[in-house]
């Protein structure tokens, strides 16, 4: 079955950096984009970054040109670094990836915080 685990969360200061990670099983990784959204507290999930299945990739206007999407086929993992972070950014980082079914990981939480 479809599994994707995420990695890399934790506590940072303003302006500093994260590099999240999302290992996938269980589907043919490389044919399939993978997308990394995030939900902050009493706020509705949001779609972060997408990188298509051929690398093209694509960023919400609030994370363009600090965050980075990224992916490696031979490990089946996908990558959000995330730099010069803002209070903003805090959330939980969701993994996500649609076979035909929309299929999450379990969340990771990044808080930015002084």
């Amino acid at each position: 079955q479809v599994q994707l685990v995420e990695s890399g969360g934790g506590l940072v200061q303003p302006g500093g950096s994260l590099r999240l990670s999302c290992a996938a099983s269980g589907f043919t990784f490389s044919r399939y984009g993978m997308s990394w959204y995030r939900q902050a507290p009493g706020k509705q999930r949001e779609l972060v970054a997408h990188i298509t299945s051929a690398g093209s990739t694509n960023y919400a206007d609030s994370v363009k040109g600090r965050f980075t999407i990224s992916r490696d086929n031979t490990k089946n993992t996908s990558y959000l670094q995330m730099n010069s972070l803002k209070p903003e950014d805090t959330a939980v980082y969701y993994c996500n990836v649609l076979t035909g079914l929309n299929y999450w990981g379990q969340g990771t939480q990044v808080t930015v915080s002084s």
